[in-house]
């Protein structure tokens, strides 16, 4: 229940305040949540890492996750979206029924220990390997966002890691980024038909969360509900004026596509590159149902190696104003 609640005061954080509205930075606040953390050592402001009502902790990461064979699970709509990896012979599926609520799951795929990381505010879901030099982070959720993107800690040193970028932004760590590791945005039924044999993750205890209920719908038609100049001042960041800060982009080596772009053009191809759209995906962002949402379709992005075999790249299905806020010289194709 708490969790739920905190879920509701962060969607009033962004829903009714402006960017600058949130809760002001309580730097002696985080000192006493973190002691080990440096926060002399930043490499960004710390007016720009904002509280929202969470505090350490209150999103709880999953460190043993529970999985089961994906031809047996019947508790999921088909098309409600998967975050899945597949290493070797080891492929395994995070819904996002699970994901919005925990954000954060602490996991070894095929012998390479990951970070799967999703933050439903700027819808980013990306894999990111844990090892760094001779360590294997473990992470947690700060209860603070930056530009609307979770500000992750590693239970080793607690430095403060941006989600979005995989760098550590506050302590020790300051500077250091996680590699990124591929992984596909898809819906269930698309990874059960590529890994029949692939384990999907499972709630330890069924009850823990409303899994498969959603408090971030209605962000999907805000574009069309509200004002866009209150749109454009709560999400302060230099955009066309074509596009909507929540639209959807596919964020691929510090460049984007709008979803709408692909989605009319099927594919796309630049230089070696190849991404695809294909319909059939649930929004989280739309209805209170996850399995009741608009399709947003299936994103691949694939890359074709000088032996002609195409291979998955590391991409971001992204809200545009957070492609601009962590990428702001970054193109957009729309």
């Amino acid at each position: 229940m708490a969790s739920y609640i905190s879920r509701f005061l962060t969607l009033f954080c962004i829903l009714l305040w402006p960017l600058h509205g949130a809760l002001a930075a309580d730097v002696e606040t985080w000192k006493r949540e973190f002691p080990r953390t440096n926060f002399e050592r930043a490499r960004v402001p710390l007016t720009e890492i904002r509280d929202d009502g969470n505090f350490r902790d209150t999103i709880s990461a999953i460190d043993n996750p529970v999985f089961q064979p994906v031809g047996s699970l019947s508790a999921m709509g088909p098309l409600e979206p998967v975050l899945s990896v597949v290493v070797g012979d080891d492929a395994r599926a995070y819904p996002l029924r699970m994901l919005l609520w925990h954000e954060i799951v602490n996991d070894t795929v095929g012998g390479v220990p990951l970070l799967i990381s999703y933050c439903p505010l700027c819808n980013s879901g990306v894999v990111y390997d844990r090892r760094v030099g001779r360590q294997t982070l473990r992470f947690g959720n700060t209860g603070r966002i930056r530009h609307f993107d979770m500000v992750m800690y590693d239970h080793d040193g607690e430095s403060w890691w941006q989600q979005f970028t995989g760098e550590a932004i506050v302590g020790a760590a300051a500077g250091t980024r996680l590699k990124s590791f591929p992984a596909r945005l898809e819906s269930l039924a698309r990874f059960r038909d590529r890994a029949p044999g692939g384990r999907v993750m499972v709630p330890a205890d069924v009850m823990a969360q409303p899994y498969g209920q959603t408090p971030y719908y209605g962000m999907d038609t805000l574009w069309e509900t509200q004002s866009k100049n209150m749109l454009r001042e709560r999400y302060a960041y230099d955009l066309p004026e074509d596009i909507c800060p929540l639209t959807r982009v596919v964020v691929v080596e510090g460049k984007a596509w709008s979803l709408g772009f692909l989605r009319a053009q099927q594919r796309v191809e630049e230089d070696d590159l190849r991404l695809t759209w294909t319909a059939g995906q649930n929004s989280i962002h739309d209805h209170p149902i996850l399995l009741a949402g608009r399709d947003v379709g299936n994103v691949v992005v694939q890359r074709i190696g000088s032996d002609g075999i195409l291979k998955d790249v590391s991409y971001d299905v992204t809200f545009a104003f957070a492609f601009r806020a962590f990428l702001p010289d970054g193109v957009i194709v729309f």
